[in-house]
């Protein structure tokens, strides 16, 4: 969970009023993240016990209903099966196979520099603070987002400001 590596997990609470978590995430990130001594593991599980947001057990059932064409983690898939049951969701992935598969069903969703630059248009973070953001993202090894789709959202907030 980039933000949560970032601390910035409250443009999540700035920008939503609620955002749901399926166990499997919570689980690979939290629990097996304190296992692993990840520096974020214990940021996300504080945040999302202040904010009461909801860790939701997906029942075997509607997992089973699902068969992915691609190949996903199981998080992955508990994400897109939890969206597929709400109201016009806002799915939040970052990785690309997951996203496309996102786009495949039909669904709405954003990725971390996508958080970023809302936040941006928000007033919520300034050009700088999104700046550093972004080469955080592209500079960190343990962030999974291509230094290549950081410089493209990079040139396109430079083309709407200038």
């Amino acid at each position: 969970m980039a933000l949560g590596k970032l601390n910035r997990l409250d443009l999540l609470a700035d920008l939503y009023s609620e955002v749901q978590i399926p166990r499997a995430v919570y689980d690979e990130v939290v629990t097996r993240g304190l296992t692993r001594g990840a520096s974020d593991a214990l940021t996300v599980r504080l945040f999302w016990e202040r904010q009461v947001w909801p860790i939701v057990d997906i029942a075997e059932a509607n997992l089973a209903t699902y068969k992915p064409p691609v190949i996903l983690h199981p998080g992955e898939i508990e994400v897109l099966v939890l969206a597929q049951m709400l109201a016009d969701p806002m799915v939040l992935l970052d990785d690309e196979v997951a996203r496309a598969e996102a786009r495949r069903l039909g669904l709405r969703l954003r990725g971390t520099l996508g958080i970023l630059v809302q936040a941006y248009r928000q007033s919520l973070l300034s050009f700088n603070q999104v700046e550093l953001l972004v080469h955080e993202i592209a500079a960190r090894p343990d962030i999974w987002i291509s230094a290549k789709l950081c410089q493209q959202v990079l040139d396109s907030l430079y083309q709407s400001e200038g």
